[in-house]
């Protein structure tokens, strides 16, 4: 196998093996918190054409419940067989999103046989006091408040610790197969995709939607400037409280060692994505996203493919990078999507 390595991806390939466990170990440690019964709630199902959507709602810590819907096929077994048990996809919305705006998405994997899984992110949706109106306003304000007090990481990995707790529940139902759950995201929600992924060996396959990143990559090459802008209020005010009249690419490690620490380290994209080899990944960015810039994304896939190969498993990491496409996901990509989550989870 050595002979078919570049000495470039083996280079990758060692540090990755080196650092991989302990890249995971430090990320559960830190997404680590008491741990609470789920107390699941679930809506009565309402039926619409060919689908059944149900509303459900479980506890992932102290103080948080999260809201969700499932939508799946209204087709069931004869009365005295049991539940068909079909693979499933959690959908992850991006920043200001909520979980109805992925519906039309859900609604179009149920039809091709998948349950479709969407949640609210942390001061998103119903989990924020204004509700679909606030928008980002509250899960910014939650950032800046953990930049002043460290507590809470409203900035992606508090959303990956309730999806992890999501995967507990679904392994409750007997609708669903626990060995056939993807992931899928958009933008925070692809970032909150691989993060998971890492670190949860029970997400099957996943699809992270112009997510994937360096995030060192851009501090280091002054590309930081369209990340924050998600969150630009929380680091203005940060900086202006730190007496940083202009922020620079230091002042961008301390929020980021504040509000997401590792992120641009050990839990960054290239530390990341080779802990999922060597379960399917599909990537999917544009080529001149300023979010995700393409040198940074670059070393992502270099890790990653390392890391498959390695596993004897190179058809199972794909990136589509989309050419003249800025922060979005085309349709020919959507289709993508569907396909890699119909190859792999094989409904």
């Amino acid at each position: 196998m050595m002979s078919r390595l570049t000495l470039a991806a083996f280079a990758l390939l060692t540090a990755c093996t080196v650092h991989a466990t302990d890249s995971r170990t430090a990320f559960l440690q830190l997404l680590e918190r008491p741990r609470v019964p789920l107390a699941a709630e679930v809506g009565i199902p309402a039926a619409k054409d060919d689908l059944v959507e149900i509303a459900f709602s479980y506890a992932t810590e102290a103080g948080q419940r999260v809201s969700g819907i499932i939508v799946k096929s209204a087709s069931s077994p004869a009365p005295a067989s049991p539940p068909a048990r079909r693979p499933a996809v959690v959908v992850l919305h991006g920043t200001g999103g909520n979980k109805e705006a992925e519906r039309a998405l859900l609604m179009d994997y149920a039809r091709v046989g998948l349950v479709g899984v969407a949640i609210d992110g942390r001061y998103h949706g119903a989990r924020a006091q204004g509700g679909k109106a606030a928008k980002a306003t509250e899960y910014v304000a939650a950032i800046l408040r953990t930049f002043r007090t460290g507590q809470e990481h409203p900035f992606f990995f508090d959303t990956a610790w309730d999806v992890m707790r999501l995967i507990d529940y679904l392994e409750t139902r007997d609708d669903i197969d626990p060995r056939r759950i993807g992931l899928m995201g958009f933008s925070k929600g692809g970032i909150e995709t691989y993060l998971t992924a890492a670190a949860d060996p029970r997400v099957a396959v996943s699809v992270s939607c112009i997510g994937v990143q360096s995030f060192r990559w851009a501090v280091e090459n002054n590309s930081w400037q369209s990340r924050i802008s998600t969150v630009q209020a929380a680091f203005n005010t940060a900086a202006k409280e730190s007496g940083i009249a202009t922020p620079d690419a230091d002042f961008v490690r301390t929020f980021y060692a504040r509000v997401a620490p590792g992120i641009d380290g050990a839990f960054d994209g290239p530390a990341m994505l080779p802990l999922i080899a060597p379960r399917p990944l599909l990537a999917i960015n544009g080529g001149t996203d300023a979010r995700t810039p393409l040198p940074g994304l670059q070393l992502c896939a270099d890790a990653a493919r390392a890391a498959y190969h390695a596993a004897g498993a190179d058809e199972k990491f794909v990136l589509r990078v989309q050419p003249n496409t800025g922060h979005k996901v085309n349709p020919d990509s959507m289709v993508a999507a569907r396909e890699w989550l119909v190859r792999w989870l094989k409904p």
